[in-house]
This record gives structure tokens, C-alpha cells and sequence, in this order.
């Protein structure tokens, strides 16, 4: 009896263990800041609304996989949904950015690509308006912006990281006015 309870208790052992599953790892898509960056005063330019397409705004990382396939990484996921990390990225790029007039934006994430060992890639339809004056459209703008990318998830994520620097830095050129129409990417 003690060794059929002896065997029960190892098999049992042995199912638990092949059930584990990997710990999920958490990324996000704001850098690593240095030391002295501080976020005085208010935000100059607002972020009026921001979306993203469906299929990758959840907690999961979704990454392409040949030419018309997706996958959800089941271990790697967002500190939170992707347009919350999105959004919090923006404001932190955004938050020195001394526009001369306090200006909102709004984006509409077209494609978020995330392709390992390739590329990390955002396009982007965005619009800044004057929130001195009521409807008053400055510039409506799409910017595409690919970064490279090693085969790791924390490459793809320093890429889409990147992207997001790189937006932020548009935005804040068009608000500051220096120049008409969209700026270059």
C-alpha cells in the first residue's frame, strides 16, 4: 500500500511539474530616463485622444509572423494595454517639449508592427490643434517610422521604443511652429 501511495504521490509530482509555465516578463515603452530629467510645470501639449488597432492593443506583446500571420506572445506583455503604454510613453517624450502655444494631438495608430530580428515599425495619422481656439487644425500629418531590431523581445522593444522617441520629437516640431506643414521624418 505505502508504495502504490509512494508512486500516486510521484506521478502526481511529475504532472504538476509539467504543467509550470514560464513567468511572464513585463516591458514598456518608456526608456530608462537619466537622472536629471524632471517633469516641471504643465503639460504644453495634451494628448487628446489616441488609438491603436485592435489586434495588438491588449496586454500581450503581438508580434507578424510571415507575411499575413500574428502571434501573442503568452509570456511577454506590456506594463499595460498597448495605447496606455503608448500614452504614457508620448507624455513622457513629450512633457520638455516648450511649444509655443499649448497645443492638444490626436493619433490614430494605423499599423504596430513588431517583426524580431527585423524591425519594429509605427504609422501614424496624427492631428495638432490650437487649444487657444476652438477647432483650429495647425497640421494633420502620418508619419511612418521603422527602427531595426535584433531577435530578441527587448530589442523589439528598444526599436519600438525608439519609434516612439522619434513621433514625439515630429510633434514637438510641429508645435513649436518653426516650420509649415508636416516635418520630415
Amino acid at each position: 500500500m505505502a508504495f502504490s501511495y509512494k508512486i500516486t504521490l510521484v506521478t502526481a509530482l511529475l504532472l504538476l511539474t509539467a504543467c509550470r509555465s514560464d513567468p511572464i516578463q513585463f516591458h514598456t515603452l518608456i526608456p530608462t530616463q537619466l537622472a536629471g530629467n524632471s517633469r516641471a510645470g504643465v503639460e504644453d501639449i495634451q494628448i487628446e485622444s489616441l488609438s491603436v488597432p485592435p489586434q495588438v492593443d491588449r496586454p500581450q506583446i503581438v508580434v507578424r509572423q510571415g507575411s499575413s500571420g500574428l502571434a501573442i506572445l503568452e509570456t511577454q506583455w506590456w506594463a499595460a494595454s498597448l495605447v496606455d503604454e503608448l500614452r504614457s510613453a508620448l507624455v513622457e517624450q513629450l512633457v520638455n517639449s516648450n511649444p509655443r502655444r499649448k497645443v492638444s494631438v490626436r493619433l490614430d495608430v494605423q499599423r504596430f508592427d513588431s517583426i524580431p530580428g527585423q524591425y519594429g515599425l509605427i504609422d501614424v495619422k496624427w492631428r495638432l490643434r490650437d487649444l487657444g481656439q476652438t477647432d483650429v487644425s495647425l497640421v494633420t500629418c502620418r508619419s511612418t517610422l521603422q527602427t531595426p531590431s535584433g531577435p530578441s523581445i527587448d530589442e523589439l522593444v528598444a526599436a519600438q521604443q525608439t519609434n516612439v522617441k522619434r513621433l514625439a520629437a515630429l510633434i514637438s516640431k510641429a508645435a513649436s511652429g518653426s516650420q509649415k506643414g508636416c516635418p520630415s521624418t
